[in-house]
């Protein structure tokens, strides 16, 4: 008889993890809490140790539809503009590690990964749905959903996200994600509409003193991604994350940065386009295994490893728990305790790295004063190098067939 896994939430975690387990032979059954599934946010920059991933699934042809290719990385002063670094993408991120580097809108990535998981017989969804309780972990998982069904299953995997409800009463933590005190305004604008000498073809990151700002193509070059991150106090409410932006308190915290960024910042409202405001929360890294699974239940993604933006892999690294949970799955030969066990432990290193660079690297691109400087000058020696990450882009040194 075929093993089933119950699945607690349908973002990209979620359905990463219904695709991983299909693969693995298991029937997955996915509930979301909301009626229509969709993913809020702006873009995703994805490396070659994800897509990579994604190619093992069949998606490259999905994928190709969707992303854009960035040729390069640049890096700027935040405050007059001149080019610290650059490091080549494209053709040299194939020929090193296998796959190309993206950039994808995050409900376009969704989009992939939900139609991929809707063409499987052994995945089933149930948007308008939440899985409101744990009943039970012992023999069986069982849970109950907000429509007030009981449904069992052999293992249940937590993809609910960072303000998971479910990850607490698990691992007997009651502690909230913590404030990380960065702020980060979010916008899309069609290439159109942006200045005529930021219209590339590149992911482009500002470094200044307490913030810096990223942008990059998306939807086949159609739009750029734009991010700026500032530090700042968050708003009341942490739970609802979108909130609306003033664009004139944006501008007055660049009121010191390059005239080149603050008009990039002021075409958004020029274009029409609005700014999102998104308070950053994230745990501390994960410490053990037992961060990722406990008995018949895992976490993946958010659910388990929430982390700072400054690596771009958070939503890469829950993709690659999702291949590393086919593997565990598929281990026919151990109880399924034991294979969700060797998940955690074969995840959670990984993860706890990863956490930890992107807080190191929040630091290092906000820094202020005599480390700014230092940080500057080795970014002119060294660029390049410094910004090739061969120990996250290999990842297990698997590959696939290139974008």
């Amino acid at each position: 008889m075929r093993k089933q896994v119950l699945i607690a939430g349908g973002g990209i975690a979620g359905m990463a993890a219904a695709l991983g387990a299909s693969h693995a032979g298991w029937d997955a059954r996915l509930f979301e809490r909301s009626p229509q599934f969709s993913e809020v946010g702006a873009g995703v920059q994805l490396g070659p140790n994800v897509v990579r991933r994604l190619q093992a699934w069949g998606l490259q042809k999905a994928l190709q539809q969707v992303v854009a290719l960035p040729q390069q990385l640049v890096a700027r002063s935040g405050i007059n503009g001149k080019v610290l670094a650059s490091a080549p993408l494209g053709q040299s991120m194939v020929e090193r590690y296998g796959a190309a580097y993206v950039t994808i809108h995050r409900a376009d990535l969704h989009g992939v990964l939900h139609q991929a998981a809707q063409q499987r017989a052994d995945i089933f969804i149930n948007p308008g749905q939440e899985v409101s309780e744990l009943l039970g972990a012992e023999r069986v998982t069982t849970i109950r959903t907000s429509a007030n069904k009981v449904v069992e299953g052999d293992a249940l995997m937590l993809a609910d996200g960072v303000w998971s409800k479910l990850r607490g009463p698990l691992l007997g933590d009651s502690s909230r994600p913590r404030v990380s005190g960065h702020l980060a305004y979010r916008a899309l604008l069609p290439m159109a509409d942006v200045p005529v000498g930021w219209r590339s073809n590149e992911v482009t990151v500002w470094l200044g003193p307490r913030m810096h700002a990223v942008h990059y193509p998306v939807r086949r070059g159609e739009m750029m991604n734009i991010v700026v991150i500032i530090e700042g106090p968050a708003p009341q409410d942490m739970e609802h994350w979108d909130h609306a932006a003033n664009a004139q308190a944006l501008e007055q915290a660049l009121r010191h940065c390059s005239s080149n960024l603050q008009d990039l910042v002021r075409s958004v409202p020029a274009a029409g386009g609005q700014w999102r405001l998104w308070p950053l929360s994230d745990r501390a890294p994960l410490q053990g295994p037992e961060g990722m699974a406990r008995g018949l239940v895992g976490l993946i993604g958010d659910a388990a490893h929430p982390m700072r933006p400054y690596l771009a892999q958070g939503a890469g690294m829950a993709i690659e728990d999702a291949a590393e949970l086919q593997r565990a799955l598929a281990m026919d030969d151990l109880e399924v305790e034991l294979r969700l066990r060797r998940y955690a432990i074969n995840r959670w290193e990984r993860n706890a790295r990863v956490q930890a660079r992107s807080i190191r690297n929040g630091n290092i691109f906000h820094a202020t004063g005599p480390v700014r400087w230092g940080r500057d000058l080795t970014m002119r020696m060294l660029g390049s190098q410094l910004m090739d990450l061969p120990w996250l882009y290999r990842g297990d040194g698997s590959s696939a067939s290139s974008l």
